[in-house]
Parts: C-alpha cells; structure tokens; sequence
C-alpha cells in the first residue's frame, strides 16, 4: 500500500498518509489541527498543492450566449486574509464565485484552491471551503437544528457542533420552530452557521450581510473577524462599502466582468491620488481666515458653510493649517481628519 508525504497549507507541517491509489484520507493536522483530505497519488491522482495563495484565479474568462460576464479575471487570496470582492450589480462577482466553487464551467483561466485545480478536482477542491450563497436556501419543513445536523452528516462535522453555533448565531430560541417560518435574516445567520460547519481553512461569503437588521451585521462582521484570527482565509463579496473597508485587508474591484483595481484600500487611494478631508470649526468666519486657509501650497479645495471650513488637501497640512488660521486671527474650536473611503475609491474606479 503507497505512502506519500502531505503539507498542511496552514502551517507547513509534514504528514505521512497511507492509503490505495487515488483513495481520498481524510487528515487532521498534528500541529495546527486543521483538518482537510488527501488524495493518495498515482498516475491520476490529485496534484501536490504548490500554490502560495489559498485561492488563485488566472485569466478567468466566463460568457452566456454573446454576454461576456468576466473577462481575463486575475486575482490570488492569500492564506489567512480577509479578502473583499467589490463591484456593481451586473458587475460578475457571483459569476466568479460560482466558477471558483465549479458551479458553473469557466470558458477559459484556471481556479486554483489550496492549490487544487477546481476544474480537474472540484470536489476535492470543495472540501476546504466553507460557502455561503447570495441565496441561501434550506428545507423550510425542517428545524434549524434538523438542516445543520443534515448538512453536518454531508460535512463530517459533529451534532455538537450543530447546537453550539445555533446558539452563537442567536438561533438557540427557535426550537422546533421550521425554516420556512424563519425571517430574511434568520435565514441569512443560519447560512452563515452551515458555511462555518467543519471549521473550514476557507470560507467564500457571498453577500454576508445581505437581508440583516444592524445587530445581525454586527454578529457576522464580528464572527468574520473571529474566524480569521484562527487563520481562516475568507473571500468576501459585499456591497456594503463601509463593512469592507472595516475588516478587509485588500480589495479587488471589478467591473463589467473586469478586474478594474486590487490592493488594500490605502493603496487604492494613493494611486488615486485622493486626499483627506480636514473639518475645522472656528468660533467666527472671516474674509482673511478663508483667504489664509487657500493660500497654503497643497490645499487643493476649501469650502464654507457657517464657521466650519472642510479643507481637501495633502496628507501632512493639519499644523500648517493650524498655524494659518491662528495667524489670521481665528479660533479654532474642533477639527477633524477624515481619509478617503472605499465609497470614494469604488466610485472612481467604477465611474463609466
């Protein structure tokens, strides 16, 4: 019987498995616990995971009939990331993640997960990633506890398991009440539950927030940001611009089927050149304050309304700022700096 040496993608441990060719053994790492399978090589067999990134996409290319929805998409997830998917609707966001999951059939690219070719070995590929659809379904006749214990049988995860996220996604109150009573957003926080059955090394959120009053957001965003501290990689689609700009590490915007940006959202805006915003409220407006405020080199635009003056300018100019206005005679009451937002940079990039 074969024996073959396996890496686990989340910290590098080597592991010895034995097993008949092209048999899948289920693995749980000795040093990190993680748990994920390996195919036994032979002529057929899975390739070894080479891959850096936890998700790879290279020129992915998807049409219906003439429509081209994604077009030479590229794109690579690091390992224990929080990795944002921007773009407007109609953008291809689900239609990427439907081609990285192999829902659909790219025409062209490669989708690589843990290193696996997700065209070749989908259903290996699948076993790493936990996935919540934009649409979250589940059979309506049965329990919250009834659908997570089925889906935990399909996923190898424990009924102890089923309970203890049940009662930390604030479902532990319905009982033996069925799905199909269940509000938008019940359904949407028992989608997160399954997506997290098994503690997958990857998770793929399409729309996380979607139907959810502000505390739901708040428990999702929160369970995100969970996750990743023990090293999940999560791949976020959203379009709720101020959650992605709080727990995303970088962002990739894509539009029209194009991958139009990808970086943190402070490089974005560096390459945008954006500026920040300084509010500064003074006890008294004058002529001379406002005309001292916009002859400062790197002040770029100055408006009025009342005492508060919102000055666009560079980076560095709050002293400068400061020092002008005391200078012609004002009284500064508060001030404030406010960055460049992902909203900023979305609309810039996505602008036609």
């Amino acid at each position: 019987m074969p024996t073959q040496q396996v890496t686990c993608p989340q910290c590098h441990t080597t592991v010895t498995v034995t097993g008949n060719v092209g048999e899948t053994v289920v693995l749980i790492c000795p040093q990190c616990h993680l748990k994920g399978t390996a195919t036994i090589q032979g002529s057929d067999a899975t390739p070894a995971r080479t891959s850096d990134g936890a998700i790879v996409v290279s020129n992915l290319t998807k049409s219906f009939n003439n429509f081209i929805a994604v077009k030479n998409a590229s794109f690579i997830v690091r390992r224990g990331e929080i990795f944002g998917f921007l773009g407007p609707n109609g953008a291809g966001k689900t239609t990427t993640i439907k081609a990285m999951l192999d829902l659909i059939h790219a025409d062209a690219g490669t989708i690589t997960i843990n290193g696996v070719d997700v065209s070749i070995h989908g259903k290996e590929a699948k076993r790493f990633v936990g996935y919540l659809p934009e649409k979250v379904a589940f059979y309506e006749n049965l329990t919250a506890l009834q659908n997570l214990m089925f889906y935990a049988e399909v996923k190898h995860a424990s009924q102890e398991e089923c309970s203890r996220l049940i009662s930390e996604f604030g479902l532990g109150d319905t009982g033996k009440k069925r799905v199909g009573k269940f509000s938008k957003g019940m359904v949407q926080r028992l989608g997160m539950a399954r997506a997290l059955l098994g503690s997958p090394p990857i998770l793929i959120l399409d729309e996380p927030s979607g139907g959810l009053d502000p505390r739901g957001v708040v428990l999702i965003r929160d369970k995100i940001l969970e996750m990743k501290k023990k090293g999940t990689t999560i791949f976020v689609s959203s379009h709720i611009l101020s959650e992605v700009q709080e727990i995303c590490d970088r962002v990739a915007i894509i539009n029209r089927g194009v991958i139009v940006a990808q970086d943190s959202v402070e490089g974005l805006s560096s390459k945008l050149n954006l500026k920040p915003l300084i509010r500064v409220t003074v006890d008294a407006m004058s002529p001379a304050l406002e005309a001292a405020v916009k002859a400062l080199p790197g002040v770029h635009r100055v408006t009025i309304g009342g005492n508060v003056l919102d000055i666009i300018c560079d980076g560095a100019m709050k002293a400068k700022i400061i020092l002008a206005i005391s200078t012609a005679g004002g009284n500064i009451q508060n001030i404030q700096t406010k960055e460049p937002t992902l909203e900023e940079v979305f609309m810039r990039y996505t602008e036609a």
